[in-house]
C-alpha cells in the first residue's frame, strides 16, 4: 500500500486507472534516477504496483522496457575460516549440529537440508541425493565421512518417530499432494520419512490432514546466528555462508571449478565463478607490499 499511495502522489493524485505503462515507468525510473534507491527497493515498488494492477483494477500491463532500472552492486558472499567453522560446530547442540555440518559439508542449502528424506542418503556411497532442488533440478553431491556415523542416528531416531505414530494411528509423513495420491501408502513408509522430522504434528495448509512436517529453517537459522554471537565471529553468519564456505574451501584445495559447479547444483558456471574472485583476495591472491619490508627499494 505504502508504494501504490507514493506511485499516485508523484503523478499528481491521479487514478491509476487513468494512468499505464508510460506512467508505471517514470515513476520507477524516478526512483531510480532521482531518489537513489537500492535495486531491492525499486523491485518492492515494482511488485506493489504490478499487484494493484493485476489484481484490483485487474489489467495487465504491457511489457515495462523503458524502466530505468537499479543495478545490482557485486557483492562477495561471506566466507568462514576453517577455525570459525569449527567454532560454530562445537558450539551447536543436536541436531543443528548435524544440519550445519552438512550444509558445510556437502554444500547443501538450509532448504535442501531440511527436506532430506530417509531414502535420499546413501551412506555406502557417502552420497546426498537432493531432489527438486533450486530450478526444480535433482543433483547428487558428496557426503562427508565425519557426518555418515551421525546421520545414521539421526535416521534411527527419525524411524523410531515414525514408528510411533504409526502405531497411534497419527501423522505420519505429509507429502505433496500428487505424490500422496500416487503412494498413499507412503505416509508410514521408512524411505519417505524426513531425515530431520519436527518434534510436533502440524495440519497440511490446504487439507487440514494432521500429519509431521520437518524442522523449520527458521529455528536452525536463530541457532546459526546466536551460536556464532557467542563464538565471537564479526562477520553476518547465516545457515548460507556455510554452503559458501563449503565452495570457497574446495576451490582453495585445488577442486576444479566445474565439479564444485556440479556439487552446488549451479547450472551455469558463472555463478560459480564468483567463489574464484574470493580466492584470488585471500591467500592465493598477490602479497602485501607491506609483508616485504626488506625487499630492495628502486
Amino acid at each position: 500500500m505504502h508504494w501504490i499511495v507514493r506511485f499516485i502522489r508523484f503523478h499528481g493524485m491521479r487514478h491509476p486507472e487513468t494512468m499505464g505503462k508510460r506512467e508505471v515507468e517514470a515513476y520507477l525510473s524516478h526512483l531510480a534516477v532521482k531518489r537513489n534507491v537500492a535495486a531491492s527497493t525499486q523491485n518492492l515498488a515494482l511488485s506493489a504496483i504490478l499487484f494493484l494492477y493485476r489484481h484490483v483494477l485487474e489489467v495487465e500491463l504491457p511489457w515495462l522496457d523503458d524502466v530505468v532500472r537499479v543495478k545490482r552492486p557485486p557483492r562477495l558472499p561471506v566466507v568462514l575460516t576453517r577455525r570459525e567453522v569449527r567454532s560454530i560446530l562445537s558450539r551447536l547442540r543436536s541436531p543443528h549440529d548435524l544440519i550445519v555440518q552438512l550444509l558445510y559439508g556437502s554444500g547443501l542449502r538450509i532448504s535442501e537440508a531440511l527436506r532430506l528424506r530417509i531414502k535420499d542418503v546413501d551412506l555406502k556411497r557417502r552420497a546426498l541425493v537432493i531432489r527438486d532442488g533450486k530450478g526444480g533440478k535433482d543433483r547428487v553431491t558428496v557426503l562427508a565421512e565425519r557426518c555418515r556415523r551421525p546421520l545414521e542416528r539421526q535416521m534411527e531416531m527419525a524411524l523410531e518417530r515414525v514408528q510411533v505414530d504409526r502405531e497411534t494411528r497419527r501423522g505420519g509423513v505429509l507429502l505433496p499432494m500428487a505424490l500422496d495420491r500416487k503412494y498413499p501408502h507412503a505416509r508410514f513408509d521408512p524411505a519417505w520419512q524426513w531425515v530431520f522430522p519436527a518434534h510436533h504434528l502440524s495440519a497440511h495448509p490446504q487439507t487440514g490432514e494432521i500429519g509431521r512436517y520437518h524442522l523449520l529453517d527458521s529455528t536452525v537459522q536463530k541457532a546459526v546466528k546466536r551460536t556464532a554471537r557467542e563464538a565471537g565471529i564479526p562477520k553476518h553468519v547465516t545457515c548460507h555462508t556455510f554452503r559458501h564456505s563449503f565452495a570457497t574451501h574446495l576451490l582453495e584445495a585445488g577442486a576444479d571449478i566445474r565439479t564444485i559447479q556440479k556439487l552446488l547444483g549451479h547450472s551455469d558456471v558463472r555463478t560459480t565463478m564468483i567463489y574464484t574472485h574470493i580466492v584470488e583476495r585471500g591467500a592465493m591472491g598477490a602479497r602485501s607490499p607491506l609483508d616485504d619490508p626488506e625487499a630492495d627499494e628502486d
